[in-house]
């Protein structure tokens, strides 16, 4: 069965734009001219390839045909820059690269891994921030390319490398310590004082409450956001869990303190697609270096 790339292309540009008329806009053609292609390709394969939902989501079929289509798209690049070609089939400003990343490595470690690259290849980056938990789904869909992920076992079709963990400490600021905690970290102290979560999918610091005898869940501030959530906890709305980088200016100068000595370590992997690419080859080998430099990866 051949699949034509322009209605490949049609796809990708679909599920980006989240719309049939977005998708129009980015190739240049009317909506109808969009639906036709998603039709034309519907009928080919035998499947529906898109759920009509706000924005528009890939069904399983749609996600096995968007990510050849964005693989077909990285192979194209390879071949044109082997061949000195300039451009790509996206853009002549380079190639679009698609990652997932979680929010803590992007704020501590990852962002001098995608400098790397730039510095050697015109490129843009499309970061998607999504849990470390979580950010291997984007990769089986087809959205990106390579993930950050706490997940060991490879997704079909990619290959996963170990990058370290992040070890995060329990800190609180001096004040709210000496109030909720004036006898350590006991069963009733860690039910009732209040913790900072990143979101509803964080269990970071439940799951160190829990190593302490807590069966009850604290009340909790939810703050989305990586530098908010760090000043939140100096600040001293809740205690919570911190990485190296984020802590030890405040406990040298008094004004945080240690909550334990017992920490909690999320391993970290990078998976890719399963491609002879030097360009993911670059992508992988800056992130690999840029782990391995950081004090926030163990």
């Amino acid at each position: 069965m051949e699949l034509p790339l322009d209605h490949l292309r049609t796809l990708v540009a679909v599920i980006d734009g989240g719309t049939l008329e977005r998708a129009a806009t980015v190739l240049g053609v009317t909506p109808s001219a969009v639906s036709q292609r998603i039709r034309a390709l519907e009928q080919r394969i035998g499947r529906i390839v898109l759920q009509r939902t706000k924005p528009v989501r890939p069904t399983d079929a749609g996600e096995a045909l968007v990510r050849m289509a964005r693989q077909l798209a990285l192979l194209e690049h390879d071949a044109l820059a082997a061949l000195g070609e300039p451009g790509t089939s996206e853009h002549a400003g380079g190639p679009r690269i698609p990652l997932a990343v979680n929010a803590d490595s992007l704020i501590t470690w990852f962002m001098p891994a995608l400098a790397t690259v730039v510095a050697q290849l015109p490129a843009t980056f499309e970061l998607h921030r999504e849990d470390e938990e979580r950010t291997a789904q984007l990769l089986q869909d087809g959205t990106v390319m390579a993930a950050v992920t706490a997940q060991r076992e490879p997704v079909s079709g990619c290959v996963a490398t170990p990058l370290g963990s992040m070890r995060y400490v329990p800190i609180a600021e001096r004040g709210f310590a000496a109030r909720w905690f004036p006898e350590g970290l006991t069963r009733t102290a860690l039910e009732a004082a209040p913790l900072v979560d990143f979101d509803a999918h964080d269990t970071l610091q439940s799951r160190f409450a829990g190593r302490h005898g807590a069966r009850d869940r604290a009340p909790r501030h939810i703050i989305s956001a990586s530098a908010e959530f760090a000043q939140a906890i100096r600040m001293g709305l809740g205690w919570g869990m911190l990485l190296p980088g984020q802590f030890e200016a405040g406990v040298a100068d008094g004004s945080l303190v240690v909550l334990a000595h017992d920490t909690i370590e999320v391993p970290l992997w990078w998976q890719r697609w399963n491609l002879v690419s030097p360009l993911l080859d670059l992508v992988s080998d800056a992130v690999a270096d840029a782990a391995r430099a950081s004090d926030a990866i163990a």
